[in-house]
């Protein structure tokens, strides 16, 4: 497998070579791009006599680009990992910026990225930081955490580069993923190519008055990772989101919404034209039978306060029984009895599928992992936890043996 390694500035710089070491010693091909704040830790010639190959620095290499050499360099890896990441390169990345040559190669590769993020421990805990890292995951990069102990800044906490053996396994395992995962992903896009897909994702708020909504605690995690996985899967997808902080791939459709009455609008108007409708959006099952055009104000001496709900649209069962040659998915989301309640739902709304989802205590919600249990009235399949990612990849594959 061919690695590419991309380090930037930082004290465990030096680690890095060891990592090439590895790689190399266990059959691996490895080319190094370094930044300019990494050189000023190590030199170039080093990386040159572990790896084999001459170290690229330069964007603008008159030797290289006159064959677009940056780009084929981004399309040469199995895998890029970034070790060690520093901040600054962190936020680049997560802004996608191309003013090196690791942040453009990083930006024009389709290739799975790793990085291993190695700073001063006040700035991982920063917010910024952390905020970088998560939007990176969603994009879909796997990041290994740092280590704790003591920093060569002199503090101790979390943000020491692990050590070179713990990213070497961590490497390891990703490339046996990507083996492993290739076929099938070969396989099943098959089944999805030029296949219309609409998902719902996120939540819905119900307005009080202007500054106060109902709503619930879905990220809208899962339903993008589903859109996004069928995307490269080859397929024509439709998002309609609720209000969610994610982005999606400019290939995808997006429909922005708010409200449930949104979202029936939205999705009643996509799905005439899919072969499928996933509704992975926790749509609130209620609403205030009164929005207020003004704030509700706390009267003197007021205690409580009694508001008066009214139901919801149910969207997936208005699909399911308004377009009965789109295959219909739904999700049910539930803290207790979590099969039979699912079995039940799926059954009463008429459902060609449902996905049995536990949620709660860090489950399900605003989390980066999740567990699902497939249900067709024919077949049941337990996943295994995973990523969001993963579990959308397994989801459409159900699909696929399901209704295509």
């Amino acid at each position: 497998m061919k690695v590419l390694l991309g380090v930037t500035g930082g004290i465990a710089a030096y680690k890095a070579l060891e990592l090439v070491r590895l790689f190399v010693k266990a059959g691996h091909e490895v080319q190094v791009v370094m930044t300019e704040g990494a050189k000023a830790f190590i030199q170039p010639l080093s990386f040159q006599a572990l790896s084999g190959h001459p170290v690229r620095d330069q964007l603008f290499d008159e030797t290289q680009e006159a064959g677009m050499g940056h780009i084929e360099l981004a399309r040469w890896p199995d895998v890029i990992l970034v070790a060690p990441c520093s901040a600054e390169t962190l936020a680049k990345f997560r802004m996608g910026r191309a003013d090196d040559l690791l942040t453009t190669l990083c930006l024009a590769s389709d290739k799975p990225k790793m990085l291993a993020p190695a700073m001063n421990r006040l700035m991982w805990q920063n917010e910024a930081t952390q905020e970088n890292l998560a939007v990176l995951q969603q994009r879909g990069w796997q990041v290994i955490p740092p280590g704790e102990g003591e920093q060569a800044c002199g503090e101790t906490g979390a943000g020491r580069l692990p050590e070179p053996p713990a990213i070497y396994v961590a490497v390891e395992q990703q490339i046996a993923d990507i083996t492993k995962n290739a076929q099938a992903w070969v396989e099943l896009a098959k089944h999805w190519q030029g296949k219309r897909l609409l998902v719902s994702a996120g939540p819905t708020q119900e307005a009080m008055d202007p500054v106060r909504f109902l709503g619930n605690r879905s990220s809208g995690k899962m339903g993008f990772a589903i859109a996004e996985t069928a995307r490269k899967l080859g397929a024509v997808v439709t998002l309609v989101a609720g209000p969610v902080a994610l982005s999606a791939h400019p290939e995808i459709r997006r429909v922005d919404v708010v409200s449930a009455q949104e979202m029936l609008a939205a999705v009643t108007e996509q799905v005439k034209q899919q072969d499928v409708f996933i509704s992975a959006a926790a749509v609130a099952d209620f609403r205030p039978e009164t929005a207020h055009d003004r704030k509700l104000k706390k009267q003197a001496g007021q205690d409580d306060m009694t508001l008066r709900l009214v139901k919801n649209p149910d969207i997936v069962a208005t699909v399911a029984q308004q377009y009965p040659d789109v295959f219909v998915v739904g999700f049910a989301a539930e803290t207790d009895d979590v099969l039979a309640h699912a079995r039940e739902k799926r059954a009463r709304k008429g459902l060609d599928m449902i996905c049995a989802n536990r949620v709660g205590d860090g489950l399900g919600f605003e989390t980066d992992d999740n567990q699902l249990t497939l249900m067709t009235e024919a077949q049941e399949r337990a996943l295994t936890p995973s990523s969001k990612s993963q579990q959308a990849f397994e989801l459409l594959a159900f699909i696929a043996e399901t209704s295509f």
